[in-house]
């Protein structure tokens, strides 16, 4: 089942979620104290593996985080291969001086900001579907 690729499509029907929480990214060396239901994401680097938890999880563990952020999903379904929706929606984040960091996965794309961001974030996602 593959997503949509068209970009006016994509911005039209993208209606972002915000997801309740506070989450951070953190980095393990090990993945074999944590509960896997309790982590968001993994990404393995060179230097570590990257987690992003919620920060209540993260500060039981008492794992190291420096930026704690809001989450807000793009509820289309978009296509790996589509191109310009990561351009759009960060393009439009920036000029408004809110960094995001991006996670593609295969149903949707996750967009991670600062907490503070997070109303802010709504407001400008949600200009593209007018």
């Amino acid at each position: 089942m593959s997503g949509e690729k068209d970009l006016e499509k994509l911005l039209k029907k993208m209606k972002p979620e915000h997801t309740l929480g506070e989450y951070v990214f953190c980095v393990v060396d090990d993945l074999a104290n944590l509960n896997l239901n309790d982590v968001i994401m993994t990404f393995k680097e060179q230097e570590g593996t990257t987690i992003v938890i919620k920060k209540e999880f993260a500060d039981s563990l008492k794992l190291e985080y420096s930026f704690i952020a809001s989450w807000v999903t793009l509820t289309v379904h978009s296509s790996l291969e589509a191109v310009g929706l990561t351009a759009a929606f960060s393009n439009a984040l920036s000029q408004e001086g809110i960094s995001c960091n991006v996670v593609a996965a295969f149903y949707h794309d996750h967009i991670f900001v600062d907490k503070k961001d997070t109303d802010k974030t709504m407001e400008i996602l949600n200009r593209f579907s007018k």
